[in-house]
């Protein structure tokens, strides 16, 4: 799933106001291109190219909706993830917030049974952040990875690099309640310069029971909004 508010390193902080709703809201598309879709460690596209876009709507009171769409391919098929996800952040301090809901739907032909909702919470505190986000409303069959009652947190800290350059580095679990064989950690360096990022990722062998973790992936991005 694409970053959007709910990457710890990148929460969007909004400030309450009592000015009109017309003149704080604001609608914002964006679209990106991925040399490999990686969520949480494991990539969503087989290793190869994904596309992506969305649209998001913001309030200055904190509340946020939006919509977004990435291209995939899980070996044994291909389609899009459909994501849909509404929330509210703000900020107290040097400590910021953002807790919301969202839902991955797979619209695609033998995906039917793939979707599922999370409830999350993110929270920042000067360059560091951290967050956890908890299974709900799942279709997936009972038992299985992904089904409701799984947990995955995550710990990360940013910071600038001279020449306009950003690093950020995550650590990340995922615990399933289907059992602890699948469960895995994984870690991401993310180096990035104006609409470009440079990741560096790598997830233990058990990642989510696909046994495509353990290889050290490196992953070229570049995403806008406008």
């Amino acid at each position: 799933m694409k970053s959007i508010k709910l990457a710890a390193i990148a929460i969007a902080v909004l400030s309450a106001s009592s000015v009109s709703s017309v003149a704080l809201a604001d609608v914002e598309a964006n679209v990106g291109v991925t040399s490999n879709y990686l969520w949480r460690g494991v990539s969503q596209s087989s290793d190869d190219v994904s596309v992506s876009g969305g649209i998001d709507y913001s309030h200055e009171s904190g509340f946020y909706a939006g919509t977004w769409i990435g291209s995939i391919d899980f070996g044994d098929g291909s389609g899009t993830e459909n994501d849909y996800y509404l929330g509210y952040g703000g900020e107290s301090g040097e400590f910021g917030y953002d807790v919301g809901y969202i839902y991955y739907a797979y619209p695609a032909d033998g995906f039917e049974d793939s979707n599922f909702g999370e409830i999350y919470f993110n929270g920042s505190y000067k360059a560091f952040g951290f967050g956890v986000a908890y299974t709900v409303n799942s279709e997936v069959d009972d038992g299985s990875l992904f089904d409701s009652g799984d947990m995955y947190y995550n710990l990360s800290y940013g910071f600038d690099l001279p020449e306009e350059f950003t690093l950020g580095l995550t650590l990340g679990y995922y615990d399933f309640d289907a059992g602890s064989d699948a469960d895995y950690s994984h870690y991401q360096i993310d180096l990035a310069k104006g609409d470009f990022t440079l990741s560096i990722s790598k997830a233990e062998e058990e990642a989510a029971g696909s046994g495509k973790g353990d290889d050290t992936k490196f992953v070229v991005s570049w995403g806008t909004s406008f």
